[in-house]
């Protein structure tokens, strides 16, 4: 993974509420045995009458050109449904690298994060204000500080994040380069050990 420390653009609204996994990434696209492909199926149910992709649905956000960038901002309740992986591959290969919402299903916020999409849960607020700026403005993330900020006003909120999966994130480990960075410490440990 790549390391993921501050995101700065413009961002996609999506504000629709209970937003499960199936609509995320149809059920039917899950045959593939790698993570490559699946941003352009990200939800194909919304963006194309008849699954046709010739036939865009040109009211779906993400076929509107002035919506465009590296952060989505959905409705509360984010990620509910199945347990898929497949949701945070989609996103993350359509180009996301952050999802904000006032609620994430538990399932969904770990599989983001072991992906390298980082779930920012924001109160319901903040969440409306973002919602109520026009197109093409920006959202500013800092993972180390743990805060989101409203480019235009300065808005700022804090977010929480588990602190291992934050080391990660900034550092573009999966679980097994952390254990590799930390290789010297665990054969340390061990010779210790009696």
């Amino acid at each position: 993974m790549q390391p993921l420390k501050e995101i700065h653009s413009r961002f996609v609204p999506l504000p629709v509420e209970n937003i499960d996994t199936d609509q995320i990434i149809p059920a039917r696209f899950l045959k593939a045995t790698t993570r490559d492909g699946f941003g352009k199926n990200l939800f194909r149910d919304w963006r194309y009458q008849n699954n046709d992709e010739q036939q865009p649905i040109s009211s779906f956000v993400l076929n509107q050109p002035q919506y465009s960038g590296a952060i989505l901002v959905a409705g509360k309740n984010f990620g509910c449904g199945s347990s898929r992986e497949h949701a945070a591959w989609a996103l993350q290969d359509y180009g996301f690298k952050a999802v904000v919402s006032s609620f994430f299903a538990d399932i969904f916020k770990n599989n983001a994060l072991n992906n390298g999409v980082l779930p920012v849960k924001v109160s319901d607020a903040f969440l409306a204000s973002i919602f109520q700026l026009g197109a093409e403005q920006e959202l500013h993330i800092d993972v180390a500080e743990q805060a989101i900020t409203i480019v235009a006003t300065g808005d700022q909120e804090s977010f929480d994040i588990n602190s291992y999966k934050k080391t990660c994130l900034l550092n573009g480990y999966d679980d097994i380069d952390y254990l590799i960075s930390i290789q010297s410490a665990i054969e340390k440990f061990e010779t210790t050990r009696k």
